[in-house]
């Protein structure tokens, strides 16, 4: 038992190892480039994933509003729509749970800001409808998938396919992700602690 136990440790951390090493430096650069961009205009930045996307999401904009923002006079405006449910609730009890994301789009987004949309299999329908919806409000979209992209993956106009089948590799990757950019828009607006 011990031994299949270490075996399927090794397995698992080298998976997510070997994914990490072969990520694109210059489509990662790019989305870093379009976020910085997004604070220093002084536009929003709007995040949203489903499921165990979901806590990426608002850790992603944690990070960004409070870690960035206590860096420079300028606050970094990012806000996750996941965090708060009873909107969440209120659109997918009184709509369809595929709005949940798309009706708040519809609410904060301006031309010029940017969505982070984040789903591991690229298909989550209300990530699909609010990146739709983003597109013709003029806002950048930015998508962090796998499995191949998906439906996210064709229509963000920049995308990030985590090169997986394994959905807890791949949302594993897409917190690597944040974390990654987080620290380079540190070092690049300010000092991290």
């Amino acid at each position: 038992m011990k031994d299949n136990r270490t075996e399927a440790i090794q397995n698992y951390l080298g998976g997510v190892s070997d994914i990490v090493t072969n990520l694109p430096p210059d489509v990662i650069s790019d989305i870093i480039q379009t976020i910085k961009d997004a604070h220093t205009e002084g536009r929003q930045v709007l995040i949203c994933g489903n499921g165990g996307s979901a806590a990426t999401a608002s850790h992603f904009a944690c990070d960004l509003q409070k870690g960035i923002g206590c860096l420079t006079a300028r606050k970094f405006r990012a806000i996750a729509f996941t965090d708060s449910m009873p909107i969440v609730t209120a659109w997918a009890n009184d709509t369809d749970y595929a709005n949940i994301f798309a009706e708040q789009v519809a609410t904060w987004a301006n031309p010029g800001d940017v969505l982070i949309a984040i789903s591991g299999s690229g298909n989550s329908p209300n990530v699909v409808e609010a990146v739709e919806l983003a597109n013709k409000l003029g806002v950048t979209t930015v998508g962090l998938s796998g499995m191949g992209g998906g439906k996210l993956g064709k229509i963000a106009q920049k995308s990030l396919v985590v090169p997986s089948d394994n959905m807890q590799q791949i949302e594993d990757v897409h917190v690597v992700l944040a974390h990654l950019m987080f620290s380079c828009l540190c070092q690049e607006i300010g000092t991290c602690e």
